[in-house]
């Protein structure tokens, strides 16, 4: 029997998809309803059973699935509560749900460790006899003792030790892909961590020796913290590409989720035919995401708040206008391993502002005196622009001013002045269309230009429109930058308009998706 079931592994490895569809439902007639649509386009699939309250009932329909989707591969899991599932019955009924789908077509079943520790090591080769037998054991607090924990599993026999932990930093996913690499030649393995900063493992674990990985059907249908969508796994991260050679690039900061920096590096770096990949890289340490950057390695970084300026300390060398900026948002990791410093930020303010008037003698006002705030103020200062400056922290605007030879203004004073340009350089208005950091009557320019990105029009633009400004969005500023960006990392020309296309699309998903859920509230 072991020799058939290593057999039979083998067989399944080279069928096997890099991505595994995670399934689950209250009722039987949904969970196969949703196998159905996976099928089309993934034929790897995880039905948990353990989300139905009788999973038992489950069966008929999953072997009427199986005998009409031959192509499918399929593992069956009934998760016990104990093992941060869901299926409160003994162990035994377990068993009997994971036996029965075994015969039911399930090609694959999942075991928790802490199920199998208690079985007879016949009732567990009975149970393998049937089907590949998964042993898996999830950590849903740290990542730590991944080979005593293999060690202990590697004790029953399985075709595939699947551990799964969480990361609570990103050099977390470097201890679990160098776990992977140190034992995939003796085991079949499935590793990767959970947990927003457990994107690495999501999307490198599969190069560094995990069998595949798993993936949600869509973004409110997660059965794991932290798992991303098939969709995104495939078409965003391109994982099926992904190999020795994939370079791998990121944006740093924290928040970094609502990020679209993913989204328009990894369509650009499609377009341009680079074999790399960018990743949300979540961190409130720089100490952990340059730990990353050298083990990864990490060939470049997008840095947003809060570490723009935190950052420079770190680097090697930064190029002037960087230095005098006193700001970094992209950094190179050359082949020695040395990071260099740029800001591009700059281009993405200046560019779009050159397009619509002469910089020379322009009255701008600047609203904030932060890492983008700075990038605003030099390149302007550098181009002849008259600067002024606003911000909360009175100290903080006065420093900027002093040094970039530009003037503060009291928030009072906005009534009777009148600028070319305003340019809102904080985070107030990201992610909502209530917040501005003007009031109506205060907007006195002939353009303004917010450097938040969504929601695609915020409230100080629509603010702008209604006081006769013209309206430059923060998409406008992001496409510039990040192409500047894209163009240091690859020496290639950036994609622009297709750059452009995927932002704007981007938010035009996230704005319908928040008005259904105001809709839905409303309800």
């Amino acid at each position: 029997m072991g020799t058939e079931n290593t057999h039979y592994s083998r067989l399944l490895h080279l069928r096997l998809s890099r991505v595994c569809v995670a399934i689950a439902a209250p009722s039987p007639g949904e969970l196969l309803e949703k196998a159905e649509t996976v099928a089309r386009d993934n034929p790897f699939i995880e039905l948990r059973l353990d989300y139905i309250a009788r999973p038992g009932l489950a069966i008929a329909k999953i072997k009427e699935f199986t005998e009409t989707h031959p192509h499918v591969t399929v593992i069956g899991t009934c998760r016990r509560v104990a093992s941060g599932g869901k299926f409160k019955g003994p162990i035994s009924s377990q068993l009997e749900v994971l036996g029965k789908v075994a015969e039911a077509g399930c090609q694959l079943v999942d075991v928790e460790l802490q199920t199998a520790v208690r079985l007879k090591p016949a009732q567990l080769s009975k149970l393998r006899g049937k089907a590949a037998l998964v042993l898996s054991f999830h950590d849903f607090r740290a990542t730590q003792k991944l080979d005593e924990t293999l060690k202990k599993m590697s004790a029953y026999p399985a075709d595939f030790y699947k551990i799964v932990s969480t990361a609570t930093s990103l050099t977390d996913n470097v201890t679990m892909m160098k776990f992977l690499e140190k034992h995939q030649d003796v085991h079949s393995l499935v590793g990767l961590c959970m947990g927003e900063q457990g994107i690495i493992s999501r999307v490198l674990g599969v190069r560094a020796g995990s069998a595949f990985t798993f993936a949600a059907l869509t973004a409110d249908e997660k059965t794991a913290p932290g798992q991303v969508t098939a969709q995104e796994l495939r078409t965003v991260y391109r994982i099926d590409q992904v190999d020795a050679a994939t370079k791998v690039y990121g944006v740093a900061g924290s928040p970094v989720s609502h990020s679209l920096s993913p989204a328009i590096m990894n369509a650009a770096l499609r377009r341009e035919n680079v074999n790399g990949v960018f990743l949300a890289l979540n961190t409130k340490s720089l100490k952990d995401l340059l730990a990353c950057v050298r083990e990864i390695p990490i060939h470049g970084l997008a840095i947003t708040m809060p570490h723009k300026e935190a950052i420079l300390k770190y680097l090697d060398n930064t190029d002037p206008h960087t230095s005098k900026i006193g700001a970094c948002n992209t950094v190179v990791r050359s082949q020695d391993g040395k990071l260099y410093g740029f800001n591009t930020d700059t281009s993405g303010v200046v560019r779009p502002l050159e397009q619509r008037i002469p910089l020379s003698g322009a009255r701008i006002l600047v609203l904030g005196a932060g890492g983008a705030a700075r990038a605003a103020v030099f390149g302007l200062k550098e181009r002849g622009a008259e600067i002024f400056i606003l911000n909360r922290n009175v100290a903080a605007a006065q420093k900027l001013a002093r040094q970039a030879k530009a003037r503060t203004v009291k928030r009072p004073d906005l009534k009777k002045l009148d600028f070319d340009v305003i340019i809102n350089a904080t985070p107030v208005g990201m992610g909502n269309t209530r917040e501005s950091p003007l009031n109506a009557e205060e907007i006195r320019a002939k353009y303004v230009f917010d450097m938040v990105y969504d929601p695609a029009e915020t409230r100080l633009l629509k603010l702008a429109k209604e006081r006769g400004a013209e309206a430059i969005p923060g998409s406008v500023m992001f496409v510039h930058q990040a192409a500047r960006q894209f163009e240091i990392w690859t020496g290639k020309p950036a994609p622009r308009e297709e750059m452009l296309r995927i932002v704007n699309l981007a938010l035009a998903e996230r704005a319908a998706a928040r008005n259904g859920l105001k809709e839905k509230r409303a309800v």
